[in-house]
């Protein structure tokens, strides 16, 4: 499977994030991007729809989290916007990740790739055990709920770079690996935990990098997102 570098829009409007791909009109590579609950709150659904025209595969990150019936009718909307990757949390258990395939699914069978949030790189695993009440450790937590994702026919994972290869050692190497968590080397690491360079983290085996602030905040944000494709996707 060919790696991919996702860029995150995380702008407060529509008119920001089109001024920023403008950027990359002349990029015969058009950047594959995630829109996150920020924009699509902001902006709403014509924001995507306004991207896919201009070329661009999306991942749509709204982190969906709710009864089964409800996260079944949802992504049966969410999947109407012709989005290429959408996720959920795989803390609402496999009734209501099975739920979400199906709405996902379109009449011709077709639907976006469909990926579970294990547990956020934001979360240390003091804060698992103190505030969240998880007494298992953190990488046993996030391999059982990558297994329920694999079980209820999910495409893959949200996960830290740094637990990709064991997802595919415990999922396989077809179920996806999209990590955030991706700084340079000379960057700050801002409210990340679990992070590590776009090298390393193929080196880890993720199948996607999903990065932010790297390249939306660089002074030359192209020259950033191909620094990102020449040391993530090279073979």
């Amino acid at each position: 499977m060919a790696k991919d570098v996702i860029i995150a829009l995380d702008f407060p409007s529509a008119e920001e994030t089109l001024a920023f791909l403008d950027k990359f009109a002349a990029e015969e590579r058009k950047p594959f991007v995630k829109v996150g609950m920020e924009l699509f709150y902001a902006a709403g659904a014509d924001i995507v729809r306004e991207i896919k025209r201009r070329g661009h595969k999306i991942f749509l990150d709204l982190k969906l989290h709710d009864i089964p019936n409800t996260v079944g009718r949802s992504m049966a909307v969410l999947s109407a916007l012709d989005v290429d990757m959408c996720n959920l949390h795989a803390g609402g258990g496999t009734a209501m990740m099975k739920a979400a395939i199906q709405g996902l699914t379109r009449a011709d069978g077709s639907r976006p790739l469909l990926i579970a949030v294990t547990q956020l790189t934001s979360t240390s695993e003091e804060v698992m055990h103190n505030e969240l009440w998880i007494d298992r450790p953190l990488d046993e937590t996030v391999m059982h709920y990558a297994s329920l994702a694999a079980e209820s026919g999910l495409d893959g994972v949200v996960c830290s770079p740094l637990e990709a290869g064991k997802v595919h050692s415990v999922c396989g190497e077809g179920f996806l690996t999209v990590t955030p968590g991706i700084r340079f080397d000379d960057a700050s690491k801002g409210d990340q935990v679990r992070v590590t360079t776009p090298a390393r983290a193929r080196e880890l085996g993720s199948d996607y990098i999903v990065v932010g602030r790297p390249v939306t905040a660089a002074q030359d944000p192209v020259a950033a997102y191909r620094r990102c494709i020449a040391d993530f996707c090279a073979q």
